[in-house]
């Protein structure tokens, strides 16, 4: 365990923050349930409210059926790591996570940034302290949230993240896409950065996070999305950079 007991003793009798939205809810993804009891305690005296998952399934679950306002996410977890989860609900949307590890290291903290997270706490902690981070990103993310884009446009596309709808524009019509899950969250990982170039790897890692399939399997998807697309007229979207991996469209 990495926050003791007597430090919760010690610092529970202050006097909590103002809460930055009355009664938010934080998800606490955590496999130590002395951490998660005392983080829970901690964050209901600041005045939230708080929902426990002890694995990565079990938060993907809660993720989506209870939509909490924070994250707070452990990293190494059984049957889903925090990775896998952190790429999965940043693919859902835009719920601010807070990474909790015992890692470390800079390319811990690189790979956490990488994936989307917006904060990352490092155990042991003061747990007074990650009250005080989650406050401050709430703040910030409920301040923004009616200037968050819900549908992300991208020419030829349409994306309505909140529905999960894609459409695509030729000439004057715009056409509703049929695409999987995985289609979708394919196409909109690429459209996010429509020149970038992604290996197939970060493709994997970020839009098949519950899978254990091989990189290969990310060109059966693609293929599959040209087809759909070429069925409309558009040809060569994504586009293939031999040896590498995809990009939406557009040159270096």
């Amino acid at each position: 365990m990495n926050v003791s007991l007597g430090t919760f003793m010690s610092t529970t009798h202050q006097s909590p923050s103002s809460p930055p939205a009355p009664q938010a809810l934080v998800l606490i993804a955590e496999d130590e349930p002395e951490i998660a009891d005392i983080l829970q305690a901690y964050l209901r005296r600041a005045g939230l409210r708080t929902i426990y998952a002890e694995d990565g399934r079990r938060a993907l679950d809660m993720h989506l059926s209870m939509k909490p306002d924070l994250v707070l996410l452990d990293v190494k977890m059984p049957k889903m790591d925090g990775w896998q989860v952190l790429s999965e609900v940043r693919h859902r949307g835009e719920t601010p996570v807070i990474m909790l590890t015992a890692m470390d290291q800079d390319i811990d903290k690189l790979m956490g940034l990488r994936f989307g997270a917006d904060d990352y706490v490092v155990k042991p902690f003061n747990p007074a302290e990650v009250v005080a981070r989650a406050q401050a990103v709430l703040r910030r993310t409920m301040a923004d949230a009616n200037h968050q884009p819900r549908v992300l446009r991208v020419p030829p596309f349409e994306i309505d993240l909140e529905q999960h709808e894609a459409f695509v524009q030729v000439g004057e019509d715009s056409h509703s896409l049929a695409l999987t899950l995985t289609e979708f969250r394919l196409l909109t990982h690429l459209a996010r950065a429509p020149k970038k170039v992604c290996t197939r790897a970060e493709l994997l890692a970020a839009c098949l996070p519950e899978s254990e399939a091989l990189e290969r399997t990310v060109d059966s998807h693609i293929s599959k999305l040209r087809k759909k697309l070429e069925d409309f007229g558009v040809r060569g979207i994504p586009v293939g950079i031999r040896g590498v991996g995809y990009r939406l469209w557009g040159t270096e």
